[in-house]
């Protein structure tokens, strides 16, 4: 199985108190929490993709988180993750950490980004039943005014018709860009379609924003 999350952002006891307020007592106890919510998902043969900003803290320190993770663990490189040039940090237990990265998912490809594209490769494809062959996953952007202009990006985005060549009709434009934010889970690793679930209900209680 292969699951996604981001921007856990573990020893990050500030962000936990004032941006996320995510009501822990203290960083560890964040910390043992979202080990918790992970291995109670997480299966020693599956795949964990994180989508950035995994640990504020220094190499050793993000080891000690790393070894308690149960998974095949990959990486894209966010912007909090500091650890990366820590010469202590060991990276042997990640099959690999790019700041990009495709990979295919049930014959979809999913688009891996900290930030989110707006933009992004294979957005226009669509199967024959006209669901989208393509996701943009992301992070970084948490629950913030970020998030709301993101959203209001795709609505605008699937309201569009375009042509297309070998159709007689405009189409609409396909715009799948999941937050796979930590909080939204409950730290807990998702897969792709657990997401999709997730982001759907999630999104139909956004408020609009004026422009």
């Amino acid at each position: 199985m292969r699951y996604f999350i981001s921007d856990l952002h573990f020893y990050h006891q500030s962000l936990n108190a004032r941006m996320d307020c995510r009501g822990f007592a203290d960083g560890e106890e964040m910390n043992a929490y979202m080990i918790q919510q992970w291995n109670k998902k997480v299966r020693s043969s599956d795949e964990v993709i994180i989508l950035g900003d995994f640990s504020y803290g220094k190499g050793k320190a993000t080891n000690a988180i790393v070894e308690q993770l149960k998974g095949k663990l990959f990486l894209i490189e966010g912007n909090h993750d500091r650890f990366l040039t820590d010469r202590h940090f060991d990276r042997s237990r990640f099959g690999w950490i790019k700041p990009y990265a495709e990979v295919h998912d049930n014959k979809r490809k999913v688009v891996l980004s900290h930030y989110p594209i707006f933009c992004y490769n294979g957005q226009y494809r669509k199967a024959k039943d006209g669901s989208s062959k393509s996701y943009m996953l992301y992070g970084h952007v948490h629950n913030t005014f970020d998030e709301l202009l993101v959203n209001q990006f795709q609505n605008q985005t699937r309201a569009c018709l375009r042509p297309v060549f070998g159709e007689e009709e405009p189409q609409n434009i396909p715009c799948h860009m999941i937050n796979c934010f930590c909080v939204f889970s409950d730290y807990v690793p998702l897969t792709l379609d657990e997401w999709i679930e997730v982001d759907q209900k999630r999104r139909e209680g956004l408020p609009g924003l004026a422009l």
